[in-house]
Order: structure tokens, then sequence, then C-alpha cells
């Protein structure tokens, strides 16, 4: 315990943070080399466990590379849309699963940031955008409920990326990644994938008209569709 008697982190983490705080404020670029692990013990007077505890924790969370040889060493990660997004995906089902967050939260978040997502993917989309919007489309009458929501989110992360906006996609991915996905579509009522598939459609529409007002329009529906649906009495 600290002098103030808090309880101090483990050696490995405070490394870990400190390292992390050089990367995220551009002081180590990415593909420069860290320090070695010899240097990193003299530095922070740990031991080398300690300083490979710290890496491995910072490899898990994509921010630093490792490799082997002669010429290798820890160097700092790329940035990778997918792999951050597959972090915060973790993060959200850990805080749905436990805490007071749930499915209404979720689409509120889903609101705000789908609906002028929509807007811009009518204006920005490309051809190639309305082709993946149509290749997600699904058929509610011969489909089964994993392909629909497979169907579903295909076409949201189609719409997202029609925004030409990379930080959309960041955020927007891991909304569609839930884990209680499928226990939530077993809740949906009769009628709920047809009308998904609609407003789908009509969506689509719009996004190839170039209609802002309309997609707008019609991204609100139908996250408030959704939420009735789905969650009646919130």
């Amino acid at each position: 315990m600290g002098v103030d008697g808090a309880v101090r982190p483990p050696a490995y983490q405070t490394l870990a943070e400190d390292l992390r705080a050089e990367i995220t404020s551009g002081r180590l670029r990415p593909g420069e080399r860290l320090p070695t692990e010899p240097q990193l013990c003299a530095r922070s007077g740990v031991s080398r466990s300690t300083v490979r505890e710290a890496l491995r924790l910072l490899a898990s969370q994509h921010l630093i590379v490792t490799t082997r040889g002669v010429t290798g060493g820890s160097f700092v990660a790329h940035p990778s849309p997918q792999n951050i997004s597959d972090t915060l995906s973790t993060g959200l089902n850990l805080l749905l699963t436990t805490s007071t967050a749930g499915l209404c939260d979720l689409l509120e978040v889903r609101e705000s940031l789908e609906v002028p997502a929509a807007a811009q993917a009518a204006r920005r989309r490309s051809e190639e955008h309305v082709a993946d919007l149509e290749a997600a489309l699904f058929d509610p009458e011969e489909a089964d409920v994993p392909a629909m929501l497979a169907g579903h989110r295909a076409f949201h992360a189609a719409l997202v990326a029609a925004t030409g906006n990379p930080l959309f996609e960041l955020l927007c991915r891991p909304l569609y990644q839930v884990s209680n996905e499928r226990e939530v579509a077993a809740t949906a009522p009769a009628g709920f994938w047809h009308q998904v598939d609609a407003d789908h459609r009509e969506l689509l529409r719009c996004v190839k008209a170039r209609d802002t007002e309309g997609a707008t329009k019609v991204a609100r529906e139908h996250i408030t569709f959704i939420r009735r649906a789905l969650a009646p009495r919130h």
C-alpha cells in the first residue's frame, strides 16, 4: 500500500501505463522500436519478468508488436481500425453484461451515431458502397435468424463505411457485435425481421438517390422501431 493507504497497482501495470502514455502522446511513433528489456529494467528499476509482463499487456491491447531474432524486439504497432474496434467491442460487451447499461442505452448511442451517418452515406457514397449495401440485404421469408443477424450487421457496417469517415466506422462497428444479440433476437415479435428488411431497402433507396433528408428520417425511424419492438417498456 502507498503512504496514504491506497493500494498501489502492480509494477508491470505502472510500467505499461508509462509506455502507453509515450505511445499515445506520439513520443513513440508507429514502427519505432521500444527500449530493450535490459534498458527498461535499468530505467524503471524493475525485474526482467516485470518488463515482459508489461510488454505482454501492451501487446494484448494491440499497442506493440514483438518479434524474435537478431533484428527482433518490441515495436509500436501501426494503428489498425479493426484491432481498435475489436478492443472497443470487448469493452462494450463487458459493460453490457456487468453493469446497468442495457439495450436502451445501446440503441440511444446507435441513434446518435447512425442517423447522421446515414445522411453522410447518402451524400458521399460510391457505387461500390451501394453494391455492398445491396449484398447485405436478406429475404426474411427464406433466411434463418443467424443469417438475418449477419445481414443486419453487414448492412449497417456498409452504411457507416459509405460515410468515408473512418471514425464513424471505428465507433459504430462495436455496436453491431454485442454478444447477447441472439438472445435479443429471440424476443423479437412477429414481423420484426420483415420490418427490418423493409427499413434496410428504403434506406438503400435513399442512399442510392443521395437523399440525405430521407436517409436521416428512415434511419431514425429504424432505431425507433427496434426500440419499441425489443424494449417496449422504455
